[in-house]
């Protein structure tokens, strides 16, 4: 099956309408800082054919399926394995300075998704690793394993926003006292027994725990703290950023950014802006934009998307 059949990439006009104008001049370099399967990437290549690629992933599988798939656009791309937040030094390693558009396409991607193996879904029993880069760091049995039950309740907490967090975490204590929890079957057992019929009648009780654990997992808030001002660091004058963010913690993290980059800093009563003072950026949506009802009916993944996008209007001080 060709891979365009099973991979629709998110709000594809719209990136595409925003990026345009940063990616139409010749010699133009946009980073795709979470490349998945190349989607994204494939369509600005062809659309922008001036344009020349950096593609980021920590995912060796999603770097090899993109590279097959952007292999006709020759010397025009290239593809770095590394997590998005080695962003600067990625652009460096390709004998570029400064960057005309950036793209973060942000959460889990269509093949992490769809590969049962990855345990990313707990529709589907896999072994537990949601590991994005598979080459290193800790899978998910570990945390569930080696976790003491403040902790586990934390993350479910923070990253999951799961109001039984505490009896999620009490629930896997008990349970790993009497087999390790390895399988992402397994882990929804334990989660349903642990549930209020009523809570079970409302929703999956897995997804908040899923996507906690997958964020702890991949330590994907704090790597994307530090990715967002690198990004606008590498963008230069006319260049434009776009954000696809899947969850509010990512939408938050990132309209902070944004907002403090396209706001004065200039001291209350100066009766004259000083250009050191000046935004560097500007917003070029209000607000976070949502998928409209034609794509999620379409493309069920962009059903939670928020995109915001900015761009630079002034060289750092």
């Amino acid at each position: 099956m060709d891979i365009r059949d099973i991979h629709t990439p998110v709000l594809l006009e719209r990136c595409a309408e925003l990026l345009g104008p940063a990616l139409q001049k010749p010699g133009s370099v946009f980073v795709d800082g979470t490349l998945g399967m190349g989607g994204h990437s494939e369509a600005f290549l062809e659309r922008f054919p001036e344009a020349r690629l950096i593609g980021l992933d920590r995912d060796t599988d999603a770097l090899r399926i993109a590279g097959e798939r952007l292999q006709r656009f020759g010397d025009r791309v290239t593809l770095v394995h590394t997590v998005y937040d080695g962003i600067a030094e990625a652009v460096a390693s390709a004998g570029v300075s400064k960057v005309d558009g950036i793209l973060f396409d942000l959460g889990v991607s269509s093949l992490q998704l769809d590969e049962a193996s990855r345990g990313f879904a707990y529709a589907q029993d896999a072994p537990l690793d949601m590991r994005m880069d598979q080459t290193t760091g800790v899978t998910a049995a570990e945390v569930l394993a080696t976790y003491g039950e403040g902790d586990l309740r934390r993350i479910f907490e923070r990253y999951g926003e799961e109001k039984l967090a505490g009896r999620y975490a009490r629930a896997i204590i008990a349970a790993r006292a009497e087999a390790p929890l390895e399988r992402s079957g397994q882990l929804v057992d334990v989660l349903q027994a642990a549930t209020p019929a009523a809570v079970l009648r409302e929703r999956h009780p897995a997804k908040r725990v899923f996507q906690a654990l997958r964020i702890e997992v991949n330590a994907e808030l704090s790597v994307l703290e530090r990715t967002i001002p690198a990004a606008l660091k590498v963008l230069g004058v006319g260049g434009r950023i776009v954000v696809l963010s899947y969850q509010s913690l990512e939408d938050r993290l990132v309209k902070r950014v944004f907002a403090d980059a396209s706001t004065s800093t200039a001291p209350r009563g100066l009766p004259v802006e000083l250009p050191e003072h000046a935004p560097k950026f500007t917003l070029l949506v209000r607000g976070a934009e949502l998928a409209s009802e034609e794509e999620r009916a379409v493309n069920p993944r962009a059903t939670p998307v928020r995109l915001r996008a900015a761009e630079r209007i002034q060289e750092d001080a």
